[in-house]
């Protein structure tokens, strides 16, 4: 069984303290740091080098938006075959600086009063390789990043690229699944799913799975709801 390095980084003890003890609950999850701001979780986490990182949005000093970018940095990794992977956590269902954190290289971000279970698993989809978006914030995700026109839209044309397959597994991704729920919709394995993931990205010139999000609505292959 492969163990998952977590550092955990919130200026809230309390919080910190609680996420870290349920952590350890999990026998593949091993905290391996604690930092209260920004600037002792890129120290941390360049000495440390693990496989995740737990960040909160806001705290004193290097925010968890600057630390992310740093820590996401092309030469930051110490294997750049083994990127640190940072999943952005906030106690808002829409903080315009978690917006800010996916563009600066977050692999997701999780409310901090999601289940334990969800947490658990969010941080086993982010070391894998995957994404993770809160459902209960994937539309306002994308109304709040279609307000911030970005000069490369995604259009139809450039969809029509994707194989019907690659379509569907879109579509899930934008209606906030996980790999190992797509996988499960589509009788494929979690594997299978992520090889379309990555072509998918490759086809369309996107980074992650937010852009993936939101490549879906601007381009017209979902659209949102009136009432999500």
């Amino acid at each position: 069984m492969t163990t998952v390095r977590v550092i955990v980084a919130d200026d809230q003890l309390l919080v910190r303290s609680g996420i870290c003890m349920l952590l350890a609950t999990e026998a593949d999850l091993d905290v391996v740091g604690e930092a209260e701001d920004g600037t002792i979780a890129v120290e941390m986490v360049r000495a440390l080098q693990p496989d995740v990182v737990l960040m909160d949005v806001s705290m004193p000093g290097l925010t968890g938006v600057e630390a992310t970018r740093l820590i996401t940095a092309d030469a930051f990794s110490a294997d750049p075959g083994r990127p640190v992977k940072v999943l952005m956590m906030t106690g808002y269902n829409v903080d315009v600086a978690v917006f800010d954190a996916l563009r600066a290289g977050a692999s997701g971000f999780l409310l901090k009063d999601a289940a334990p279970t969800e947490l658990v698993r969010a941080v086993r989809e982010v070391a894998a390789g995957g994404g993770w978006l809160d459902p209960a914030v994937t539309l306002s995700l994308v109304r709040e990043f279609a307000a911030r026109p970005e000069p490369a839209l995604r259009t139809p044309a450039e969809l029509a690229r994707l194989t019907g397959r690659e379509r569907e597994v879109l579509i899930l991704v934008a209606h906030g699944l996980t790999n190992a729920e797509i996988a499960a919709r589509l009788h494929v394995g979690e594997g299978t799913v992520k090889t379309h993931l990555g072509r998918i990205f490759t086809k369309l010139g996107l980074r992650d799975r937010a852009q993936a999000v939101v490549a879906a609505y601007q381009s017209g292959l979902v659209t949102v709801p009136s009432r999500p």
